[in-house]
């Protein structure tokens, strides 16, 4: 049980911060779509989801850095990552301009995430300790759609910022 309490936790700490992501490209995108020729700045905001989804690894890499602490050899940190916290990891690539110009493959990489809600939500849903881990899921899910809103608004507004000072 012990094992899988830390299992559970991983994947609770992995939905934080990036089970939210598809979500919020979903409605940006249906944005998009819907003012493609009216709107520049939902376009603009489009093109900048892999941004925020780059922030979110900033912050998953921080706290992944913090839970080893003060110890930061090379074997304390690999002896802490498991595939999927690498696979988090990897959202930073989307700083580079070659991944972020397609926010398609940001989505892509943040689905694996989304998977761990949705298959929580099947498996659990009859059981009542499940009905409690489902509730958990869902704080968690919510805490992390708000910190996805709030990285993609730190990304357009310093990108409105670094535009106007270029200007």
């Amino acid at each position: 049980m012990d094992n899988n309490l830390i299992v559970y936790i991983e994947r609770l700490q992995l939905i934080a911060f990036f089970a939210g992501y598809p979500l919020i490209y979903a409605l940006v995108n249906v944005l998009a779509r819907e003012q493609s020729k009216k709107d520049l700045f939902i376009n603009r905001v489009f093109r900048q989801l892999p941004l925020a989804y780059a922030l979110s690894g900033m912050l998953f890499l921080g706290y992944v850095l913090n839970s080893v602490y003060p110890d930061f050899s090379a074997e304390n940190i690999l002896k802490q990552l498991t595939f999927i916290k690498i696979w988090g990891l990897l959202s930073i690539l989307f700083w580079i301009p070659l991944f972020s110009k397609k926010p398609v493959i940001s989505l892509l990489h943040s689905l694996v995430f989304f998977f761990f809600l949705i298959r929580d939500l099947f498996l659990h849903l009859t059981s009542v300790i499940g009905i409690d881990m489902i509730k958990n899921n869902m704080r968690v899910f919510t805490d992390s759609i708000l910190l996805n809103t709030a990285n993609l608004a730190i990304i357009v507004i310093l990108m409105s910022l670094i535009s106007k000072y270029r200007k």
